[in-house]
């Protein structure tokens, strides 16, 4: 019986021993689960954090159900061409379908190097002037009028290519109508001209600790079969190339093209409009015979002469191929669901295969991290190359665009010697943070090259053509799966020319000429030399130099031999903010060219970052007392996009930091629970 009671207490004790062991693990993790909940909780609070995981959209999605209450919009869009200059107008039809009065706010994209100049505000019969003024206070008087009723219109820059308008007061059942105009210089690239007219802002990715997105206020609608196009637009070209035309296409649109002449042509949306959700683009050739080589415009205005020049170099001769190295990138993160990705596979596996035993390679992909294929570049055998193809084939998107790491991984900066390191980067630049990734690019270039191709309906033409400029590259826009291989042709056609490089300008003396870009970039095959500058007189010639293969290229330009042009101070104008806002970058203060942006957009009545239109009606029309409610007007999904890849798969703030911290509650409940337990049956 003794020796009963002693097992039975041994027994008990070997219980309470395992209990205790379990109990105190359990208060342990549960303890490290409370710990670590609270440290991810304050790091996802610090301005500071970096991870991955903390990024989100630009544009914020309208939840499953919600119903719209905003303005309905429609824009029409005419554009004017002459030679290599076109100059639009957009016409934004705000209409109010409710009973109550209401502020519209409406962010859409306009060209990069758009010159926006003008801003009007219709309503019924009546017609109001924009007004050019600083920013802060363009917006005080917008706040004031829209307080006392007014009707009224604010046109701000948010990006150089996002623009919002704003417009107060829309009376029950009423329409309000904003105009306004741009200029803007056409590309010209392997022998055709094109024109694009971005139609949609898709949703951007901004990594954790960039603040300068708030400002954007919109939301993006989920596809629904049967409902009506949003944003619809219409568009007409009125072309006069001043050369006889070859051919004149639209690739993303159908256009009815009517012939008025060798030089002109009307052409038009075949459905009359179309919804906003991707580039339209127009292309157009001269006839072989007229094929341009040098266009030289001038206008004259306040007592100055402003001046457009466009300069094809000659063909180069020696096309002595040097041993390159290449480093693809691509982005797979959620926004390339859809037809970008496809494309960009497509793209990328047709650039591999174009790679000789000579070339060195390596593939970068990235989302919310970057993964490289190879611990460094290998050699382009078959092999290697067929490696690479087949994972690439097996790439998809989901994640989020931590496109920082990709740049890290593939810009290492330093000298290539004798080697030509070329980055080409395949993403349709759904990023927000563009400044931040500028200021690295220029940091860890050195001698390569980069080279950026845009991807899919609606890609971010500000982002990739500043990238390819501060890379010393070129830009590449592929917006179909059947351009995939023209499109990579004429880029590795590029790749492989001889650049011509040390471009320099001499102007004749007395000419006092200002030229924009200060520094010229190195120029590829089939690509032209553009330049804006402002004269004091027309006289001498313009001398041209530059060095391609070892040798001296040169020409010259008779500056008193150009055709009349209509907006060139406008453009010159442009330009020079440009690269006024480029050099905040490298050092410049950020007050002082604040104040010379001002001081040049009040000059010539442009839109800028610390510019702004305004216009107000003289009378109140909201009467006193009626509640003023303010929406952002919705906007659609670039054309191909997958709505839940775009914004279900992207992690969000504090996720991780909140699960611990619920997963450390429940072991904390569930160790007193067993202590619970234990007490009662020891």
């Amino acid at each position: 019986m003794k020796n009963l009671e002693e097992r039975s207490l041994a027994g008990r004790i070997a219980l309470d021993l395992i209990g205790y062991v379990f109990l105190a693990a359990a208060l342990g993790v549960a303890t490290a689960f409370v710990l670590a909940s609270v440290a991810l909780l304050f790091a996802n609070q610090a301005e500071a954090a970096e991870a991955p995981q903390q990024g989100t959209l630009l544009l914020r999605p309208r939840a499953a159900g919600v119903p719209l209450s905003a303005p309905l919009l429609s824009t029409a869009v005419t554009f004017r061409v002459s030679g290599m200059v076109a100059r639009a107008r957009v016409v934004q039809t705000f209409r109010n379908p409710g009973t109550g009065w209401y502020e519209g706010v409406y962010v859409f994209p306009l060209p990069d190097n758009a010159a926006v100049d003008r801003l009007r505000l219709r309503v019924g019969e009546r017609t109001i002037e924009g007004e050019i003024k600083e920013r802060a206070a363009a917006r005080r008087a917008y706040a004031a009028a829209s307080a006392q009723g007014k009707r009224s219109a604010l046109l701000d820059q948010e990006r150089p290519n996002i623009f919002a308008a704003s417009v107060a007061n829309i009376g029950p059942h009423e329409s309000v109508v904003v105009e306004l105009e741009y200029q803007e210089t056409l590309r010209y690239r392997d022998g055709r001209f094109s024109l694009r007219f971005p139609m949609v802002v898709g949703p951007r990715y901004i990594p954790h600790g960039v603040a300068d997105a708030a400002r954007i206020r919109t939301v993006v609608l989920r596809p629904e079969e049967g409902r009506a196009p949003i944003n619809p637009v219409s568009i007409r070209v009125e072309l006069d190339a001043g050369v006889p035309l070859a051919e004149v296409s639209s690739p993303y649109h159908r256009v009815d093209v009517k012939a008025l002449g060798e030089t002109r042509r009307e052409i038009t949306l075949a459905e009359g409009s179309t919804p906003a959700n991707r580039d339209f683009v127009l292309r157009w050739a001269p006839r072989p015979e007229a094929a341009l080589q040098l266009a030289w415009f001038t206008e004259r205005k306040d007592g100055r002469y402003y001046a457009l020049l466009m300069l094809m170099p000659t063909a180069a001769t020696d096309r002595k191929r040097l041993p390159r190295e290449v480093v693809f990138v691509l982005d797979t993160s959620g926004s390339m669901a859809g037809t970008s990705i496809r494309q960009a596979r497509e793209a990328l596996a047709l650039a591999l295969e174009r790679l000789v035993p000579q070339d060195r390679f390596n593939v970068i992909e990235f989302n919310s991290y970057a993964h490289a294929l190879f611990p460094d570049s290998r050699e382009a055998t078959p092999d290697q190359v067929s490696r690479a193809i087949s994972r690439v084939r097996g790439l998809e998107a989901r994640g989020g665009t931590e496109m920082a790491s990709a740049l890290h991984l593939a810009l290492r900066g330093g000298d290539t010697g004798n080697t030509v390191r070329q980055v080409v980067f395949l993403t349709d630049g759904a990023v927000g943070n563009e400044e931040q990734l500028f200021r690295l690019i220029r940091a860890r270039l050195g001698d390569s090259r980069l080279f950026t191709v845009g991807i899919g309906s609606a890609p971010n033409g500000h982002f990739m053509r500043k990238a390819a400029e501060l890379g010393r590259g070129t830009f590449t826009y592929i917006g179909r799966i059947d351009e995939v291989g023209e499109k990579m042709g004429a880029l590795f056609a590029r790749l492989e020319a001889p650049v011509l490089k040390n471009i320099s300008l001499r102007w004749p003396e007395g000419s006092h000429a200002e030229a924009w870009p200060a520094r010229i970039p190195d120029l590829y095959a089939g690509e032209p030399l553009v330049v804006s500058a402002s004269l004091e007189r027309l006289e001498g010639e313009l001398r041209v130099s530059g060095v391609r293969g070892g040798h001296i290229w040169q020409a010259r330009v008779p500056l008193a031999a150009g055709q009349h042009g209509a907006g060139l101070g406008s453009l010159w104008a442009r330009a020079k903010v440009a690269s006024l806002m480029d050099s905040v970058r490298e050092g410049v203060s950020a007050d002082t060219i604040r104040a010379q942006v001002v001081a040049l957009g009040t000059a010539h009545r442009l839109v800028t970052r610390y510019t702004s239109f305004v216009a107000v009606e003289r009378t109140p029309s909201r009467p006193a007392g009626a509640p003023l409610d303010s929406a952002a007007m919705p906007t659609n999904l670039p054309a191909g996009s997958e709505y839940d890849k775009v914004f279900g798969t992207l992690p969000q703030t504090g996720t991780d930091s909140r699960f611990a911290l619920l997963t450390g509650v429940l072991s904390l409940l569930l160790a007193a629970a067993m202590l619970r337990w234990h007490r009662r049956f020891a």
